[in-house]
């Protein structure tokens, strides 16, 4: 597996006192070592000594790529997403089984796109991804992207693990986003994730089942939602979700994930108003507000059947004050304690 170390370390912050009382995200986590070349696992590393390697856990691992969005005529500095995730992470309180240790967090590292190489990018990408779901006692996988290119490399992970398909599983995915990103081009980029899969998918004698909340008619041709048609995708546009409000989203949710057996949920942050996160390619004009966009999350998360997250198109360099970095964070932070059942 081709890793790259993860850049000088984010977990840090406030320190209020020791115990759960006073737990926040960047006390928790517990950097792991990438797998040694022979597969064998390694355990996690920290201050506090490295934990039972089986126990229940939240897996965290970064995708340090932009060169899909490149391709896509898209404005780069994705790459740099991952280490700013896990900055606003950092600071988050710790409630419930989180803040006991009960359920450890364990950050897995990144992959990472070197210069042009995508395809490349993605395989490690995929590998890191099919470890953290296949690591004893996971309970969720979180990979902190890079451009949306990361969902195909999400999709080869879970495809390559022992979930989903191999394992005879109904598996779905749905995207929380503006755009279908069912283009059809020469080569891969942050615009063809689903295009892919559904193709994949054929190629395996599956259909594709696939789902998004957030579509923005505008950003979005005819010839898209025309092939949306074709590969049977569900979805809802930002004002369909906004009339619908929370309930009507939720239900959205719940009533794709009843036919699934495990759930893929990616989150591209462009599916957020420009005001709340202007630190993507494609700030949205209208968008999804943040507390529906939430109550899918809850939703999918709640379902019992989610098994991977991604969250993805963070462009640190055109945030204004952390606003869309945040945003994520809170995201990811309601998924790991909703799956969990972390509460105050």
């Amino acid at each position: 597996m081709t890793t790259s170390p993860t850049p000088a370390s984010p977990w840090s912050g406030r320190h209020d006192g020791d115990g759960p009382e006073h737990a926040r995200w960047h006390q928790a986590v517990q950097v792991v070592e990438a797998p040694s070349p022979d597969g064998s696992p390694v355990d996690a590393v920290s201050s506090s000594g490295a934990p039972d390697p089986a126990a229940d856990h939240v897996a965290l691992l970064g995708f340090r790529s932009e060169e899909g969005v490149r391709r896509n005529r898209g404005r780069v500095g994705a790459a740099e997403g991952p280490a700013a995730l896990r900055r606003a992470l950092a600071p988050l309180a710790l409630h419930g089984v989180l803040a006991s240790g009960e359920v450890q967090l364990h950050d897995l590292g990144d992959a990472e796109t070197v210069g042009e190489d995508l395809e490349a990018g993605q395989a490690a990408a995929a590998a890191l991804t099919s470890h953290g779901l296949d690591r004893a006692g996971s309970r969720l996988t979180v990979v902190l992207g890079g451009g949306h290119e990361t969902a195909w490399s999400s999709y080869l992970g879970l495809v390559g693990s022992g979930f989903g398909p191999r394992a005879g599983q109904r598996w779905g995915v749905l995207n929380l986003d503006a755009h279908f990103d069912l283009r059809r081009e020469p080569r891969p980029t942050s615009g063809t994730p689903f295009a892919q899969m559904a193709e994949a998918e054929r190629a395996a004698g599956r259909d594709l089942r696939y789902a998004v909340l957030g579509i923005a008619e505008t950003s979005n041709t005819g010839a898209l939602f025309a092939r949306a048609r074709e590969l049977g995708v569900r979805w809802w546009t930002d004002e369909q979700c906004l009339a619908a409000g929370a309930e009507g989203v939720s239900r959205f949710v719940e009533e794709f994930v009843a036919e699934l057996d495990v759930l893929y949920l990616t989150i591209d942050l462009d599916v957020l108003p420009a005001a709340v996160a202007p630190g993507v390619s494609a700030p949205a004009a209208h968008g999804v507000p943040l507390p529906l966009i939430a109550a899918a999350v809850r939703a999918a998360a709640g379902s019992g059947k989610l098994a991977l997250l991604d969250v993805v198109e963070l462009n640190p360099r055109l945030d204004v004050d952390g606003r869309t970095a945040r945003s994520a964070a809170r995201l990811i932070d309601e998924a790991v304690r909703t799956v969990t059942g972390a509460s105050a």
